[in-house]
Parts: C-alpha cells; structure tokens; sequence
C-alpha cells in the first residue's frame, strides 16, 4: 500500500492511497474510520481524489462519524447497563 497524500481537515484525518489498481480514501476520527474504495481506472489521475473529497463528501462523512459514534455507544449501554 502507497501514500498517495494527505488532505489537511481540522475534524478527521484523511489520507489517500494506492493498492491492488484501487484508491483509497481513508477518514479517521477518534477510534473510528471509514474507507472508501475507488477502482483505479474510475479516474484519469490521482489529482482527482483531491477533487472527490470536495465539502460536501467530507460533511457526510462526519455525519456517518456521528452516526458510528451513535451507534457505538449504544451497543456499549446495552453490554453495560
């Protein structure tokens, strides 16, 4: 697995690679990630990743943090009530 880069965000880390002729974008907050996967010839260059994770890509996926996070807690209230 290759770096490709990083994308600077002050709510998550995202970093960008390469591997097995697909793109990763990886988004971690706190003990939460998510990866999304995009087949390499899906786009002409990497530069394009940069242009994907444009505001919009990257506020879903702060929601789908707050819904992980949701989500966690509640299967942790129910293991420990």
């Amino acid at each position: 697995m290759r770096i490709i880069g990083e994308i600077p965000h002050p709510h998550c880390k995202i970093t960008l690679f390469a591997w097995n002729n697909r793109y990763l974008i990886k988004l971690e907050r706190g003990l939460l990630e998510q990866t999304y996967k995009i087949n390499q010839f899906d786009v002409a260059q990497e530069g394009e990743l940069i242009t994907l994770t444009d505001s919009h890509f990257i506020q879903s996926a702060l929601a789908c943090f707050d819904a992980m996070e949701n989500n966690l807690e509640g299967a942790m209230h129910r293991l420990n009530p």
